[in-house]
């Protein structure tokens, strides 16, 4: 708009919104998707907690599944997700595991510190061959990257790359998987590296999409205080599971140099079996 007026020019002085950089949708109509936004942009679909059970899951760029892959954590359990996880049809698959997923914890081998817990059924010839399998050829192939506490990178057909930081760890509950007591976070949080574009963690951090159904935050505080840290604003978009109920959406860390905050999703499926999608900007 052109104007001459003295109090349209003070008007616009002022800065316009920029259009959002992200969309989020997490209640839609599976026969229905929303569409893609085209080129420049990155469409990400976002599972957990599946537990050696199918879902319906929509197309797009990359798959995200935040854990918990298994049922009981046997291997067998492990190959039904893996095995339907190369079925579907993104071109990029990062997964990870959760404290169900013992199967993929080294502690459990002979000489951990879950040993005497390990269960009757957890063979060490399946330890040993779930370790291998999440990172075989047949799984790179299916275009499937695991992670533990590791970053990978993705490009999009833009160019743009995204760094991808993947940690299955989650506070000590009950017998499990990767799992840490209280202190031992700050350690295992500073291992995400600034550059981290997209951060997946078993755990959600405390205070954001963690309520369990007794209305208790369950999240993990020294997830949430490596967060705050200046070097982790350029992440854009976190991803969790682990407390089922608490499946949702919320918007954390706005800044004038990132006006569309964090997104943080808590992409469980065994109470909504709804994956969520988020649409970037490249």
């Amino acid at each position: 708009m052109v104007s001459s007026s003295p109090h349209s020019e003070a008007a616009n002085t002022q800065r316009e919104p920029a259009p959002p950089r992200a969309v989020v949708y997490d209640a839609y109509d599976l026969t229905y998707l929303p569409r893609h936004p085209g080129v420049g942009w990155t469409r990400f679909v976002c599972i957990s907690d599946t537990h050696s059970h199918v879902f319906h899951v929509p197309p797009g760029d990359v798959l995200l599944h935040a854990g918990d892959l298994s049922r009981h954590g046997t291997l067998k359990d492990l190959e039904v997700t893996l095995n339907w996880l190369k079925t579907l049809p993104h071109p990029a698959k990062y997964f990870m595991a959760g404290n169900h997923d013992l199967c993929l914890d080294i502690q459990y081998e002979e000489g951990g510190a879950m040993r005497r817990w390990k269960p009757l059924d957890l063979h060490d010839k399946d330890l040993a061959a779930a370790r291998r399998l999440v990172r075989s050829s047949s799984m790179r192939k299916a275009g499937m990257i695991y992670l533990e506490h590791e970053a990978a990178t993705y490009t999009a057909k833009s160019g743009k790359t995204y760094t991808i930081y993947g940690s299955p760890a989650a506070p000590l509950y009950s017998i499990g998987a990767f799992q840490y007591s209280p202190g031992q976070g700050r350690e295992i949080y500073g291992r995400i590296p600034p550059s981290v574009d997209i951060l997946m963690t078993h755990t959600p951090s405390l205070g954001v999409c963690d309520v369990t159904k007794r209305g208790k935050h369950a999240g993990c505080p020294e997830l949430a205080e490596r967060l705050m840290d200046d070097d982790m604003k350029s992440c854009r978009l976190h991803v969790c599971g682990h407390i089922h109920e608490a499946r949702g959406v919320a918007v954390v860390g706005q800044s004038e140099e990132n006006p569309d905050g964090r997104i943080c999703v808590n992409a469980a499926m065994p109470s909504i079996p709804l994956p969520i999608i988020i649409d970037l900007e490249d």
